[in-house]
């Protein structure tokens, strides 16, 4: 009887990453959602919901590199120790993640500005830049259309001043 019982913390042991991750990972993630949403207060509701951004952007990257990950023999230790930082309230781990990493990218991303993009570079010629691409515009269409786009904006320019110094004197429900 004994030997059975030892045979079975055993058999726990060896596979407790298996069996501690979906608890960890989602039984008590999803009983302390559900508390939230229960309660009166915001701030759990953000730490659950930002446990949830965070669970499935692992979950993603997981999905995504799964046949390089399956090459990491201590992976699923690696995963449960970081749901562990994320899950338990007192690292507050899922907030650290989510401010320093995650908002970053999709809160504020980077603008790009798709009208111009310069080319590269190579070794025999100069780079690309908004000279290079008046000159090329120039060359393309002539200094007629060149002209007149610079006229536009200028135009554009002066009425958004203009309009601005309207609504400073008269008030924003200004009519011209």
């Amino acid at each position: 009887m004994g030997s059975g019982a030892g045979n079975f913390v055993k058999v726990l042991l060896r596979n407790f990453d298996v069996l501690a991750g979906p608890v960890v990972s989602l039984v008590y993630p999803l009983y302390a959602s559900v508390q939230a949403i229960e309660t009166q207060s915001h701030a759990d509701d953000k730490q659950w919901l930002t446990y949830w951004v965070l669970y499935s952007l692992l979950t993603l990257i997981e999905l995504t590199f799964a046949k390089l990950i399956e090459w990491l023999p201590i992976w699923s230790y690696m995963k449960l120790i970081l749901t562990c930082w994320l899950v338990i309230p007192y690292f507050s781990g899922a907030a650290y993640v989510y401010e320093h990493f995650v908002r970053p990218v999709f809160v504020n991303p980077r603008s790009i500005n798709i009208w111009y993009v310069p080319k590269k570079m190579d070794f025999f010629r100069k780079p690309d830049d908004v000279l290079t691409a008046a000159e090329k515009y120039i060359a393309e269409n002539g200094p007629d259309a060149f002209e007149k786009i610079l006229s536009r904006a200028d135009k554009s320019r002066r009425y958004k001043h203009e309009h601005e110094s309207y609504e400073t004197m008269y008030g924003e429900g200004y009519q011209y």
